[in-house]
C-alpha cells in the first residue's frame, strides 16, 4: 500500500500505538483527542517508544523523520483529507456512533473509516456512517508496536472493495491480517480469550488458585507471554468487563457474564496498570 493519509482519533493505548505504527510504515499521520492531557500523555508514549526502539536499533529511519510524519491535533476538521479514519476511543456504542456522525460529515465520501472496537459489532457503529459500505474493524492488538495481528472485520454493510483496502492496509504496517466474515461481538480472539480469562475468575472465586499461580501456570504451561490477570491488569478491568458484557448481551449466554470479582474491581477503580492497582500493584 502506498503511504496513505492516516487519522486516527484517540491517543490512549492504543490510539498512540497506531499512530506509531502508521508513522513507521511511511504512512502520514493526524492524531487527534478531546483531551489536551491525553494529546500529550500520548506523544510522549510515542516518543519514548521510539527511542527504546532507536536505541535498539530496531528502526530503519531516524526517531525525528518517523516524528515528521505525525501531527497532533483538536480538530475532527483535519479529517477532511484523509484516506482513512480510525477510530480507537472509549468502548461507548453511543459515543462511537456519535463521532462517526461527525466524521461522516467532514470526511471525503471516498475515505475508508474504521473502528478499533474490541468487542462491538461493526455493523452497530455503521448505521451511523453514511455510504456504511466503507465502514470497516481494524482491530490491532496491545502493544500495537509488538503485536503482528490485525483482526478485518467485515460489517453487514461493508463491501468487498473496503475489506480489501484493510487487508492491505494492515499489510503495509508489518502486520498479519485476518478477516471476520461474520459480525460478531468479541470477534475471533476476544471471543475464544474471554472464555479463558473468565474461567480464570471463577478458578480464582473458588479458591483453586491464587492470580500469581494461575498466571505462572498459563505462561510456563502453555506458552503464553501473560497470564489472564496480567493481561487483564494490562489491558484494564473496565475494559475487560466491557467487552465481556457486550458478548453477553448478544447472546444471552450466561457463560459470558462477568464474574462478581471483575465487577466489584471495577467498583472499586482498580482497573490495573493505569490506576496503580487491579489483581496486582504497580
Amino acid at each position: 500500500m502506498n503511504a496513505k493519509r492516516v487519522f486516527v482519533v484517540g491517543m490512549g493505548a492504543m490510539g498512540s500505538g497506531i499512530v506509531q505504527a502508521c508513522a513507521q510504515a511511511g504512512h502520514q499521520v493526524v492524531a487527534v483527542d478531546a483531551s489536551e492531557a491525553m494529546r500529550a500523555k500520548g506523544l510522549t508514549s510515542i516518543q519514548q517508544s521510539l527511542a527504546k526502539m532507536s536505541e535498539g536499533g530496531k528502526l530503519r529511519e531516524t526517531k525525528e523523520a518517523l516524528l515528521a510524519r505525525i501531527e497532533i491535533s483538536d480538530s475532527l476538521r483535519r479529517a477532511a483529507d484523509a484516506d482513512l479514519v480510525i477510530e480507537a476511543i472509549s468502548e461507548d456504542l453511543e459515543i462511537k456512533q456519535n463521532l462517526f456522525r461527525e466524521l461522516s460529515q467532514i470526511c471525503s465520501p471516498s475515505a475508508v473509516l474504521a473502528t478499533n472496537t474490541s468487542s462491538i459489532p461493526i455493523t452497530e457503529i455503521a448505521v451511523a456512517v453514511s455510504n456504511p459500505e466503507r465502514f470497516v474493524g481494524i482491530h490491532f492488538f496491545n502493544p500495537v508496536h509488538r503485536m503482528k495481528l490485525i483482526e478485518v472485520v467485515r460489517g453487514i454493510l461493508t463491501s468487498d472493495q473496503t475489506v480489501a483496502l484493510a487487508r492491505e492496509f494492515a499489510t503495509s504496517l508489518g502486520k498479519e491480517p485476518i478477516v471476520v466474515n461474520k459480525d460478531t461481538a468479541g470477534f475471533i480472539v476476544n471471543r475464544i480469550n474471554g472464555m479463558a480469562i473468565l474461567e480464570a475468575l471463577r478458578l480464582l472465586e473458588k479458591g483453586v488458585a491464587s492470580p500469581e499461580d494461575i498466571d505462572k501456570a498459563m505462561r510456563l504451561g502453555l506458552g503464553h507471554p501473560i497470564g489472564p490477570f496480567e493481561f487483564m491488569d494490562m489491558v484494564g478491568l473496565d475494559i475487560v468487563a466491557k467487552a465481556r458484557m457486550g458478548i453477553y448481551e448478544e447472546t444471552k449466554d450466561p457463560s459470558h457474564y462477568p464474574p462478581v470479582t471483575l465487577m466489584r474491581k471495577v467498583k472499586a477503580g482498580h482497573l490495573g496498570r493505569k490506576t496503580g492497582k487491579g489483581f496486582y500493584e504497580y
